[in-house]
């Protein structure tokens, strides 16, 4: 398949159907720890939208009709949870992102499953400028839809560092806000050790303060580790840290601004 594929999710607790918008590797972001071998900057060709369709079809009757869950999947994630636009890059780049969740919306109501899956959009929020991205996820939000909105760093230098671009916090905010107002909004924050160093009290204290700042427009925090390895030329500069230091974190997090805070190491 070109845009759909399964995956066993940790984070949301069983089968994710993805949606792949960015099947050529290309993002606007080179975080240090993506998983996306041969990543380059940039945004994807134009999306195929009936062969978008055909293949949600496909997957899904395997999934809820057919025995892929029985064959491929541990008995403890025999569920379909969500259907994430996620893949390989940013998926609100794609022109077609409005069109596509629109899309996914209609063979969800075409084929009348038990227990539809949440529509999810997993994304790193810096296109949140465009009226068309808005539109997108006003439509999630329409359909009981959730945003996980990455958020590794606060401030230009941190986040240069660490995602290969850098905003300043009232960017990163301002973006957050607004789309908190269109879709319940989960941050996603990628914790880990780099060069042996992890984040030390002064990066801790800005996220929490960011992320404070938001708190009002979301619905938590998802803090997750290195549980996969990096596919960019940093990986051997980066370390998974131990529960126990994502937990004192999470527990701050959750002290300070009230959030709700998920922790996948």
């Amino acid at each position: 398949m070109t845009y759909v594929y399964p995956v066993v999710s940790r984070r949301a607790g069983g089968v994710s159907v993805g949606i792949n918008l960015n099947p050529n590797n290309a993002c606007n972001w080179r975080c240090i720890y993506c998983q996306v071998p041969d990543l380059k900057r940039g945004g994807p060709p134009p999306i195929d939208l009936n062969r978008l369709a055909n293949e949600l079809r496909d997957l899904l009757n395997w999934l809820y009709v057919g025995d892929y869950l029985d064959r491929h999947v541990p008995p403890e994630a025999r569920r379909v949870v969500d259907i994430a636009f996620s893949g390989n890059g940013e998926p609100t780049s794609a022109a077609e992102f409005p069109q596509a969740v629109e899309l996914v919306g209609r063979v969800l109501d075409e084929l009348v499953l038990p227990a539809p899956p949440r529509l999810r959009l997993i994304t790193n929020g810096s296109l949140l400028d465009r009226a068309a991205v808005r539109h997108g996820i006003a439509l999630l939000g329409q359909r009981d839809g959730e945003v996980w909105f990455k958020v590794d760093a606060a401030g230009a230098t941190a986040m240069r560092r660490i995602n290969g671009v850098g905003y300043q916090p009232a960017t990163v905010l301002r973006r957050l806000e607004t789309c908190g107002k269109l879709c319940p909004t989960w941050v996603q924050t990628c914790v880990f050790a780099l060069d042996g160093q992890a984040p030390d009290e002064a990066a801790q204290g800005a996220f929490v303060e960011l992320i404070g700042m938001a708190a009002g427009h979301l619905a938590g925090v998802h803090l997750y580790g290195l549980a996969r390895p990096s596919m960019q030329p940093e990986a051997a500069r980066l370390k998974a840290l131990p529960q126990n230091w994502l937990e004192n974190l999470a527990r701050r997090i959750d002290k300070e601004t009230g959030l709700t805070v998920r922790v996948s190491p």
